[in-house]
């Protein structure tokens, strides 16, 4: 008994400590001192939320730029599913999906060149890229351009004003956030 009340006494003060006061203050300190990125990197204009600035969407439709293939399960970009396809790059099934893809950029795309850019047919390792490289958005600007009936060199500087490039050239390659991109497509005057 000697033994046993110490024991309980420190298991009860550490589950306290771990389990209740660590996390308390770590969620209070990530509000306190970064609170846009501790509720998820909403992105609200006129305060209604169209998404996340952290996790990509489905967009399909030929007058937007559209992201990376999710590996999702259930739903493309499904948060709670978050995984890659875990196909080998020897594995026949990930060939027969980036042909796929190939084809179907290519059908989507007939007034861009041929080489389909890598990102828009391979998913990231969590399936949720919110992210393109600017090559991958200039590559898309015909379509838009076509369906939207803008200039392309009015896509080209929205792409140009939304790439982000990394602090030091060697952390990281210039993106392009597609949320972004699309919301500030929404913006331009129709024509």
């Amino acid at each position: 008994m000697n033994l046993l009340r110490p024991a309980i006494s420190l298991f009860i003060l550490l589950t306290l400590i771990v389990g209740a006061g660590y996390p308390l203050l770590t969620t209070g300190l990530a509000q306190w001192w970064f609170p846009a990125q501790a509720n998820g990197s909403l992105v609200m204009p006129e305060g209604k939320v169209r998404g996340s600035a952290l996790i990509g969407q489905s967009f399909t439709r030929p007058d937007y730029f559209q992201g990376r293939p999710s590996a999702t399960a259930d739903a493309p970009y499904n948060a709670l599913a978050s995984s890659g396809s875990n196909l080998a790059p020897s594995n026949p099934a990930l060939d027969e999906a980036i042909t796929q893809r190939v084809a179907a950029w290519r059908k989507a795309n007939p007034q861009a060149n041929a080489f389909v850019p890598v990102e828009l047919v391979t998913a990231s390792a969590s399936g949720l890229d919110p992210h393109i490289s600017p090559a991958a958005a200039a590559w898309q600007i015909p379509r838009v351009a076509q369906a939207r009936h803008l200039p392309e060199a009015t896509l080209r500087q929205l792409v140009l004003e939304n790439t982000r490039r990394p602090l030091l050239p060697f952390i990281g390659e210039p993106v392009v956030n597609v949320l972004a991109l699309n919301m500030e497509l929404d913006a331009v005057p129709k024509p």
